[in-house]
Formats: structure tokens, sequence, C-alpha cells
């Protein structure tokens, strides 16, 4: 570390020594530059800038290529060098060795972008078929004192009671039953018990008190704030919610997506909802988090797909297109699936998997003769994991009486993902997607006059979100965000204007696309809102970013980062803003602080260190 940036940090240590000034004159305040677009005068236009391509590194290790392409480092070395030259296909087999394969004539396939023309007749190194660690059995039964097929789902075997650890004996199945019934689980609004986030917690089914959309018609993507009612949630070891913290949600997948694959797969509807013992025998799924070991549970095939495994957020694997192949009934499909597990078909795979986002469904449509059974499929589909929400309130001050009781709220907001689909046009991720439909389903129910009676699965204390942790002090704060990374901002401010001891302690920077349709809470962080929040527009006026405006605001970054408890909070989307955002901390610590590139860069990385700039992207 240079002797500036020891001599910088010593001196805020000093500085630390005394009595931090609490008259609002001494802090500098939010400065309005000469391209601000809050001055009167007019502003010359620039011409559009150009908007920089984004890249993502997909694979780090051997164990990411495995994972994307099936095989190990080394067979992929032995067929590319990295530099695409496998697409140009220059090692051909001898003339006579390749073969025309009439393609499946359906959208679905035509979807898929395929570039195939020839088929060789001869295939090498391909995937063997998988192995299989799922298996669904059904129960032995024993008299007729059975109870009726229910959702619910009871674990037994190594995760039972003593009473039913016994073998698979009709006795220990029956007491099964009846203690799946005395279980009474509607898994229409939570899992089945053994999808535990982490033992001993369980998903709650959480209220949904009232929603409604935070951005307006023409936003480029839509927002949706919730409040969700947690007055029962059960304790757990006196874990509360935090300001800033996150709660995690185990959205399900669509009921529609469902029963599709459901169908594409011909299971029978009288199937769906049978009870059915689920065997396997190694890893953790079907929990979310656990032992690596063999389990018995009886549950649903319904169940199972709506709760326990991702249809669509995860690129295909050689793995699964080698069960489609094994089990597809038309030749061509056959010889084509079989093409994309092996060796030849290395590059057309790459490209698949990279090219656009792919369903399970849309495969099962493209190659219409593969029915592979469900259990199997089960043994390669990714797990279906939960996702995470910034609590957007004070949850220690958010109450509501209605009833004749006290009701306690947590608030969240959500933005809508959305990709590309070859049916629909586009269609939304699985946690979104799933929030957008409750919102929705709400806000129709409620103009009809009814009460609506909708939950979001969640639960709490995993998340050791950055953001909550740093917040235990009242020095000043400079929030940084852009998008839905501003919903934990706003916690923050609620809680910090209640204390008088913060008043003129807190400064946001909002960034946004355009204020008129997608300022997400506007006029909802206290009395003092215009005095500590201000927003900055990247398609409306000028068009700046936020990441400029921190640049425009460093004298106050500046005072804020080497103040007693001084903070600098950065939230959002990693790419364009994350970057952005940390590179003028870089050029403020270079300008303010005399520093070169490298010690700026030092110096804020030593503040991560101590928890004075915390950067919670994505």
């Amino acid at each position: 570390m240079s002797s500036r940036v020891e001599q910088l940090l010593a001196n805020s240590v000093s500085n630390c020594m005394s009595e931090e000034p609490r008259t609002p004159s001494i802090a500098p305040s939010l400065t309005y530059s000469d391209d601000s677009d809050d001055q009167d005068e007019l502003v010359q236009p620039e011409p559009p800038r150009r908007r920089r391509a984004s890249t993502r590194l997909i694979a780090q290790s051997a164990a990411d290529v495995q994972r994307i392409t099936g095989e190990s480092t080394q067979q992929l070395i032995n067929r590319c060098c990295g530099g695409g030259c496998c697409m140009n296909l220059q090692n051909r087999a001898p003339d006579g060795e390749y073969e025309q394969v009439p393609l499946p004539d359906n959208d679905a396939f035509r979807s898929l972008g395929l570039k195939i023309n020839e088929i060789p007749s001869s295939l090498s190194n391909i995937a063997e078929l998988p192995e299989q660690f799922t298996f669904l059995e059904k129960p032995t039964r024993r008299g007729s004192s059975l109870p009726s097929p229910t959702d619910s789902a009871i674990s037994f075997g190594s995760q039972a009671s003593p009473e039913t650890s016994e073998t698979n004996s009709p006795v220990s199945l029956e007491q099964s039953f009846q203690k799946l019934e005395l279980e009474d689980l509607d898994t229409s609004i939570q899992p089945p018990s053994f999808v535990q986030p982490h033992p001993p917690y369980h998903v709650f089914p959480a209220k949904i008190h009232n929603t409604r959309e935070l951005t307006k018609p023409g936003a480029e993507k839509r927002t949706y704030h919730f409040d969700l009612d947690v007055t029962d949630y059960p304790d757990e070891g006196g874990l509360d919610f935090k300001v800033g913290g996150a709660i995690g949600v185990s959205a399900p997948n669509d009921t529609e997506l469902v029963d599709e694959l459901l169908d594409l797969l011909l299971v029978p509807r009288f199937l769906r909802d049978k009870p059915v013992l689920l065997r396997t025998t190694r890893g953790r799924w079907p929990t979310v988090w656990g032992d690596d070991q063999a389990r018995e549970l009886i549950t649903t095939r319904r169940d199972l797909l709506t709760w326990c495994c991702d249809l669509q957020s995860y690129p295909p694997t050689k793995p699964l297109l080698r069960i489609f192949a094994e089990y597809a009934q038309d030749p061509n499909e056959k010889k084509i699936l079989m093409y994309l597990c092996s060796g030849e078909g290395q590059a057309v795979f790459c490209d698949f998997r990279t090219g656009p986002h792919i369903s399970i469904s849309q495969i099962l449509h493209a190659f219409p003769s593969a029915k592979p059974p469900l259990e199997l499929l089960l043994s390669v589909l990714q797990p279906l994991m939960p996702r995470f929400y910034s609590l957007s309130n004070d949850p220690h001050e958010s109450y509501e009486i209605r009833d004749g009781k006290q009701h306690r709220l947590i608030e969240i907001a959500v933005t809508v993902h959305e990709s590309a689909d070859w049916k629909l046009g586009s269609r939304t991720g699985v946690g979104s997607g799933f929030f957008e439909r409750q919102a929705r389903k709400f806000i129709e129910l409620q103009r009809a006059g009814k009460t609506p009676q909708l939950y979001a699965p969640m639960f709490k204390g995993l998340m050791a979100n950055p953001l909550a942790k740093q917040f235990v002090s009242d020095g000043p704060m400079l929030l940084i965000g852009a998008g839905v990374g501003i919903a934990p901002f706003r916690g923050f401010v609620q809680r910090r204007l209640k204390n008088a001891n913060c008043a003129n302690k807190v400064w946001v920077l909002q960034g946004i696309r355009d204020s008129l349709v997608d300022e997400l809470y506007s006029g909802e962080w206290g009395v003092h809102e215009d005095e500590v929040k201000r927003v900055i527009q990247s398609r409306r006026g000028e068009g700046r970013y936020v990441q400029e405006e921190v640049a425009n605001q460093a004298d106050l970054v500046w005072y804020i980062i080497n103040s007693v408890d001084g903070r600098v909070f950065v939230c959002g989307s990693t790419r364009g803003m994350g970057e952005g955002v940390e590179e003028a901390l870089i050029k403020v610590a270079m300008a303010k602080g005399n520093l070169e590139h490298d010690e700026a860069k030092k110096f804020w990385n030593l503040k991560k260190e101590v928890g004075q700039y915390i950067a919670e992207t994505w």
C-alpha cells in the first residue's frame, strides 16, 4: 500500500476521534452541477451515446465446463481449441459418410435455431445415459383404511420417526399414509414439508395483505410492491427481520407449465395428484439444502414438478438431451439428438446452449416423439432454488390494525424478469412471474369486490445481507442504487428520518430510466424526501447515469467516507451500474485524495474490508 493511501486512512482515523458535527451546514449537501437537469438554463443536447455490450463469463473452472457440456475438460480440449474453428467443420469425414436427415417440421424445432445440414453416419464420444437415482413407485397398500389422496407429502425412512423408520413394509407404508393425512398441508400455497430452506426452518405461507404496481404503462420493466403479513410467522430462536435484510421465497412453477409438461410426458391426469413413493439413492434433491443421502418420501408427481424442479431457468445439458434421444421413437429425431450428444456435434451443441433461452417444454415440443419416463427426467432436472428479495421498509415499524387485531407487515419490491419464448413471445422468470401472477389475481379480486386470499411461501434467517449487517450506527450514509436495487434503501431512510441523531445524515442517489413511468416509491421516503434524495434519469433530459452523478457529488462522497462511521452503500445490477459506480468512486478518490488509479482502488478495497463501502450487486 502506498504511503499516500496510508496517510489518507490515518487522517480518516484521526477524524474519527472527534465528535461528528451535527449541524446541517457542515456536511455537503446534494450539489447541482452544471450538467444537472435541475438547472433553469437549456443544456445543449448531446448525440445519443452507444450502449456498450455486456459480457458474462459462464465458465471459470473444470466443474463449470462439465456442468455446461456434460463432459470432462480434457474431452472438450481434445476437440476444441477455443478459437471457434470447430464451427467450420474442417475435419469432415470422407464423402459418403454423411447423411441428410429430415428435420422435425414444427415451430418449436425451428425456434431452436439448430444449424444442421448433414449428420455423420458414425458418431463418437456420445454422452452416456445418465445414472438414474430417482424412482417413483406405487406405495404398497394394506387393507382399505388408507386415506384419500392429497397433495401433501411426508418423509419416512432415513428422516422418519422411529415408528416409521423400518423397511418398506406394507405396515410402515400404511403408517406413513396415516401420518400424511395428519400433516394436512395445503401445497397449493406452500411447498411440501421436505422442501426446507435449511433445517429446522420451514417455508411459511405469508398472506398477501396488499399489492400494487409501482411502475406505470410504458415502463421498460414492470415492478410490483407487496405487503406481506408475517404476524403469525413462527419463532426461530429470536431471529428477526432487519432493516435492509432479505427474505427467501420458494416460488412454485406456473400451474399451466406443470400441466403442459405432464401432458407432453403422457402422465395420466388421474395419477398426477395421487400419492406416490419417491425413492432416491443419493444426493440432496428434492430438498433444497441438506445432507447427501438416500431418501424415501411420499409425495405427488404434481408437487415434484411444481416445487422441486426448475423447468425453465437453465439451458439444456447433454445428459438431458441423451435421455430424450434414448426415448425418441422417430428415427430422425433420435439421430439429431444423438448428434447433439456426440463429439462431432459439439460445435452445434455449444451454439445451441448459448443461443435463445430454451425450456424443457420447448424441447419436448420440438422432438414430439421423445417421451422419457418422469422418474428418469427427475434425475437430471435442476433443483428449483428459492429467490431472495430485499425488504423495502423498516420491519420494526410496519403494523396495521385489521379485524380488531394488530398485523405485522414486511414489504418487498419485485421487478419482473422476462426472456424470449418460442410460443408466447416472452415469458417471465420463476420468482418474478409468480409474484406478477399473484399481483394480478389480487387486483382482479379486489375490483370484483372480493377479499383476496393469496399467499407467498417465504422464510427468513438465511440471507446474511451485507446491507443489513452494516446498518448498525448513526454515521452519515450515502445510498446509491438503480432500478429495484433502490428498494432496501427505503427502509434505511425511514429508520434514519425517525432518529433525531441521524438528521441530515442520509443521502440517496437513485438511477432510473424515466421518472414519469419507473420512479419507484416516489413520495414515500419521508417528510424530507426532496432534501435527501436525488433522481438521475437515463432516458429523459440529458440522459445521465447514476455513476455520473456519483462523480458530480464528489465532495459529499469524500465527506461521508472519511466521517465517523460513514457508509457508502451500492445496490443494483453489477453490469453497467455496479461497475460504473465503482469506477466513479475511484475517480472521486483520485481527485479528492490526490491518488493514482491503483492507489484509489486500494483505498476503496480497504473501506470494503472495514465495512464502510458495501456493494450488494447481482
